[in-house]
């Protein structure tokens, strides 16, 4: 039986307001459970035109399972996949990308994504090996074994296909107006989780609106930095950058990728922003005890909510976990609480108190 923390996952409709539906997508490997897609319709369901058409925030990851549920959920509301017109998508990851591009196959959709995303796109369909910037990274971090281990489970692992990562039919830009089923939004670049993720800022309503936040704002988990196929050192300034942004703008409801629709952006980031100042704390200490490489500093303080050792987690999370230490390590090098230096041999950063 799905806890209620985890009820947002089971695969039934929500509407949130007139004209705007939740639809939780299996992820039947993935940890998340599932990922929210969100349609945008006139409040009469009708497909039309003029930016009234069928719009979907985000697509789902193209498998069966996600394909089925959302032939289903559309049904319930006297609709079909090929009525769905336009998918803006906050970002490149799979869950969220793979299922636009093969819908679009075969109705003829338009696929729009941020500029951001264009390398990570490219050096996905272009390079010979999964996760080169992420083992590379793990490399540096002092982690070889893991990145040996990564390397190993990536090469036994089935390879996305490439026609799932096809350019979209549109660029989006910070700022950019767009009309999608009926209502008006405002494109925000939010890089971090990837660099080129964006949300969407609903300006139709009379209150505050709401915010398609994909996976900058997640309600029960903080999410991954950098975690793209193109990464590049600074993904956590940038992270915390883009809260900042949203923090400065009017409150609005939340409308995340992962969890339950909460009432209240603004609340949200303080928790995530505290989390990370608290992780920050935790990462210097950790160098001040003696801790060097990422790798050392990530074993030594706790993962999740259940407060797991790094040992105890599966080989994914242990590369997640890795890499967020050494994120957090550049900031802190970037704030002169700690002095960072990579070693001349072997390219390893090691770390001390400054």
């Amino acid at each position: 039986m799905i806890s209620d923390r985890h009820a947002w996952s089971r695969p039934e409709l929500e509407t949130v307001v007139p004209g705007v539906h939740r639809l939780p997508l299996p992820l039947p490997t993935d940890a998340l459970r599932a990922v929210n897609v969100y349609l945008l319709a006139p409040e009469d369901g009708s497909p039309r035109g003029d930016g009234a058409e069928l719009t979907l925030v985000d697509g789902g990851w193209a498998i069966d399972a996600s394909r089925d549920v959302l032939g289903r959920l559309l049904g319930e509301l006297g609709l079909a996949t090929g009525d769905v017109r336009r998918f803006l998508v906050t970002h490149v990851h799979r869950d969220h990308y793979s299922q636009a591009v093969a819908l679009r196959r075969e109705h003829g959709a338009r696929v729009a994504l941020g500029a951001g995303e264009r390398e990570s796109l490219e050096t996905v369909r272009t390079r010979e090996d999964g996760l080169d910037a992420q083992t590379a990274g793990l490399d540096r971090a002092g982690a070889h074994d893991l990145a040996t281990e990564v390397r190993r489970w990536v090469a036994a692992a089935e390879a996305p296909p490439p026609e799932d990562f096809t350019d979209p039919d549109e660029w989006l830009a910070d700022g950019q107006e767009l009309a999608a089923g009926g209502r008006s939004l405002v494109v925000r670049e939010t890089p971090g989780h990837t660099r080129g993720h964006v949300v969407f800022v609903d300006e139709t309503t009379a209150d505050a609106g709401m915010l398609f936040a994909g996976d900058h704002v997640l309600p029960h988990i903080t999410p991954s930095i950098g975690f793209e196929p193109a990464a590049r050192p600074g993904a956590l300034t940038r992270f915390l950058t883009s809260l900042a942004a949203l923090r400065a703008e009017p409150d609005r409801m939340l409308l995340p990728a992962h969890g339950p629709v909460a009432p209240s952006v603004h609340d949200r980031v303080d928790e995530l922003v505290a989390h990370h100042d608290k992780r920050l704390d935790e990462i210097a200490a950790a160098v001040a005890a003696g801790g060097s490489t990422a790798l050392e500093v990530a074993g030594a303080i706790r993962w999740t909510r259940r407060e797991y050792h790094l040992d105890d987690m599966e080989t994914f999370n242990r590369m997640l976990a890795v890499l967020e230490t050494d994120a957090h390590l550049e900031v802190l090098a970037a704030q002169g609480r700690v002095r960072r230096t990579a070693d001349a041999d072997t390219g390893v950063n090691h770390h001390a108190p400054a």
